[in-house]
């Protein structure tokens, strides 16, 4: 499986020489318009005297002048469905987006940039006639906690088909994706504690170790070896000061890396586990129901039993196109998450009518239906997905990633080439995502594109005939 060093990326010299310049140019002169919004009067915001800063200056400056001259490129109003096509309301500016208007004119695009993976994304169809039985029956919302009036028998029928179809003991839901990782992680992680997470993990996982209290090494993307050596390591010395051994080791990483397109690297992250005594967290939000057979996710795409995995961690929002988070494994961690878990006695439970369009999604993709479908559309994601991928490598463009994952990022690396890239995109009826500094490094700058069951080959094989014609116009083939 191919992976990438993201520390020494595999960037020609002469483009990283031509990068730092760049940039070099773009501080030169953003500086000075700094400068001259003072001479003129015009001053950014300041914070009174005597009290600290609101904002870093760094991140203040950043947003002030580079990031608001190109953020047309984010934010587009979308006024459909996110299906396998979408509208787009077009906007214009005549002040470098301070300020902004409608235009009245709606473009037509073809979705390469939402998650929806399996298509489920429809305004028609099973999934919806279910949802609107669920509000007749339940409402929108529960409005309250899971702990207490906020948990329906709908909640409990998704978590028992969730456990089922990772063959785990029990299953717990929550209402949002971010929280499913942040406020789990404190409830099983301390003091006396190690984390071991991919250096390239989300940020809600960040979050959860951070909060946690205990203490965290990051070890080098997808390379198991550091990981190895960082568990031998920790073993050997135990804990800071009292070298006690600790309490327990925890190896986090991610099924799929949504800003990478990389799988992780399962059977050698199990094999260390098993060796070392370790638990292994594996956060499934990108790659449940998209890789394997049976859209199983990671396990599945590997043929690794999913009892090799302590905690399995993944969302409605992808492939299920739903919302909210779970968390299946031991039936005695699922109880004590219930009972300890601050998503659970702070924050309002999943709502029923996407609790039921998990449920339905779900139960498709099983086959419960009694129909083909789910199995059509894993197989029409794969192919689509590897079509997509191929197409880019085999005209020259600089692609990360792994086969069979829907997440394929195309490489851009300069700033004026990102926001040309997207806007041209635009016009030509392609919504694209774009990633730049900080969700990236500085120098790593990209193109996410995120394929779907729903896609027509013929509407992917024009696309990838645009984005030629703009690799041509925009010398984006480093390869």
């Amino acid at each position: 499986m191919g992976t990438t060093n993201h520390d020494d990326p595999d960037v020609p010299w002469y483009t990283q020489i031509w990068l730092y310049l760049n940039f070099l140019t773009i501080g030169f002169f953003s500086y000075g318009s700094e400068l001259l919004d003072k001479v003129r009067g015009v001053k950014a915001f300041q914070t009174k005297p005597g009290y600290p800063p609101l904002f870093k200056d760094w991140d203040s400056f950043w947003t002030r002048k580079i990031y608001r001259r190109i953020s047309d490129c984010w934010n587009r109003p979308v006024n459909s469905c996110p299906g396998d096509k979408m509208m787009i309301q077009e906007r214009h500016s005549d002040d470098i987006w301070e300020t902004w208007r409608y235009t009245g004119k709606e473009i037509e695009c073809l979705n390469l940039g939402s998650y929806n993976y399996l298509g489920f994304s429809n305004t028609s169809g099973p999934c919806l006639e279910a949802v609107l039985k669920a509000i007749d029956e339940y409402g929108v919302s529960t409005t309250s906690v899971l702990t207490e009036l906020g948990y329906t028998k709908l909640h409990r029928q998704l978590e028992k088909q969730t456990a089922e179809f990772l063959n785990k003991e029990d299953c717990v839901v929550y209402g949002m994706g971010y929280a499913t990782n942040s406020a789990t992680i404190p409830v099983i992680a301390g003091k006396g504690c190690l984390i071991l997470s991919d250096s390239l993990n989300h940020a809600s996982l960040i979050h959860g170790c951070r909060s946690s209290g205990a203490k965290i090494k990051p070890f080098q993307h997808n390379d198991t070896i550091h990981l190895e050596h960082c568990v031998r390591d920790a073993i050997i010395k135990g804990q800071p000061r009292t070298h006690r051994p600790w309490k327990k080791i925890i190896i986090i990483v991610e099924g799929i890396y949504s800003m990478e397109g990389e799988i992780c690297p399962l059977p050698e992250i199990v094999r260390i586990k098993n060796k070392y005594k370790c638990y292994l967290w594996v956060d499934e939000a990108h790659s449940i129901g998209a890789l394997g057979k049976s859209g199983r996710g990671v396990c599945d795409h590997f043929g690794i039993p999913t009892s090799e995995v302590d905690i399995l961690m993944g969302t409605y929002t992808k492939s299920f196109a739903s919302v909210g988070g779970y968390i299946t494994g031991p039936k005695i961690l699922i109880d004590k998450l219930r009972r300890d878990n601050f998503a659970a006695c702070y924050s309002t439970s999943l709502a029923t009518p996407a609790a039921q369009q998990a449920l339905t999604a779900l139960q498709i993709i099983m086959g419960q239906d009694g129909t083909n479908l789910g199995k059509e559309k894993l197989q029409a994601l794969k192919d689509n997905c590897n079509f997509f991928r191929h197409g880019l490598i085999s005209r020259g463009f600089q692609v990360y990633g792994d086969d069979d994952s829907p997440v394929i990022p195309l490489m851009i690396y300069f700033p004026a080439k990102m926001y040309l890239f997207s806007r041209e995109c635009l016009q030509r009826g392609l919504a694209v995502v774009i990633v730049g500094f900080p969700a990236t490094p500085l120098l790593m700058s990209r193109a996410r594109f995120c394929i779907s069951a729903s896609h027509k080959q013929e509407d992917l094989a024009r696309a990838l005939e645009t984005i030629d014609d703009l690799g041509d116009r925009l010398l984006l083939k480093y390869e």
